[in-house]
């Protein structure tokens, strides 16, 4: 990683788009929406989905959502979005039209979910995700299992070739070639992306990957939150503030 510095606020996404065309990047949890206890309760702004879509329309279609849940998951909190969308951290690949970019990867090993759930079931407090390519464990309610819970995903991540991915109270098992940088890459690749300025908005350790490869295709990240960050060039302070800038 690179040396973490100070960032301050972006200029407006109406100045940025004044220099040419962007192509936005967006998180899901703690960027798009408040970060909550577990996954299923979070609230989600009204009409989400349609103001996504006003976005993309300002923006000639190129806006990704770019998510650790998986594809379906994030449907179901938001409805119905005619925007391009990735799921389970770049596994899953979209385009705004429901096709799939490729050809969608291969699940856990039998058995390794449902290791995970059985984990997370004797300890109190302790959630369960099940993902289409993953499995994690949350713990912002049961913080004194933090380390119990890293060192079982670490475990079971090296017993069967697995790839690990830590975030804010959450530790999760995925295939290795899982971050969202892939996801960047891909969609950059399109016709409607192509020669776009990428912008990465995120606020977790997940997201540096997305950061950077926008950096390295010539863009930037915005980073959410008071988190250090190696590779963002701005940052915004909350969810609030990134709908404002968005111009949500």
């Amino acid at each position: 990683m690179g040396e973490t510095v100070s960032i301050g606020t972006p200029p407006s996404l109406s100045a940025i788009r004044a220099k040419g065309p962007v192509a936005l990047f967006l998180d899901f949890d703690g960027t798009l929406v408040d970060i909550a206890p577990t996954p299923d309760s979070i609230m989600v702004p009204d009409e989400l989905a349609r103001r996504l879509e006003e976005i993309a329309g300002r923006n000639d279609g190129r806006v990704a959502l770019v998510s650790g849940r998986s594809a379906t998951d994030v449907a179901q909190h938001i409805g119905p979005a005619s925007i391009a969308l990735a799921g389970s951290h770049g596994l899953e690949r979209f385009r705004a039209d429901g096709s799939m970019l490729e050809p969608s990867a291969t699940t856990l090993p039998w058995g390794v979910a449902d290791a995970v759930r059985a984990f997370a079931e004797r300890r109190p407090g302790m959630a369960y995700e099940a993902k289409s390519h993953g499995a994690a464990l949350h713990y912002r309610a049961a913080p004194q299992f933090e380390a119990e819970a890293i060192a079982f995903i670490e475990k079971v991540a090296a017993e069967h070739g697995l790839a690990v991915k830590r975030g804010k109270c959450v530790v999760e098992l995925v295939p290795f070639g899982a971050d969202k940088a892939t996801a960047v890459y891909a969609f950059m690749r399109e016709k409607g992306f192509v020669g776009a300025l990428p912008i990465f908005v995120g606020d977790d350790a997940t997201d540096e990957d997305g950061f950077r490869a926008a950096a390295e295709l010539g863009g930037f990240g915005i980073v959410v939150g008071e988190r250090p960050s190696s590779f963002a060039r701005y940052r915004l302070a909350t969810p609030a503030e990134v709908h404002e800038w968005l111009e949500l």
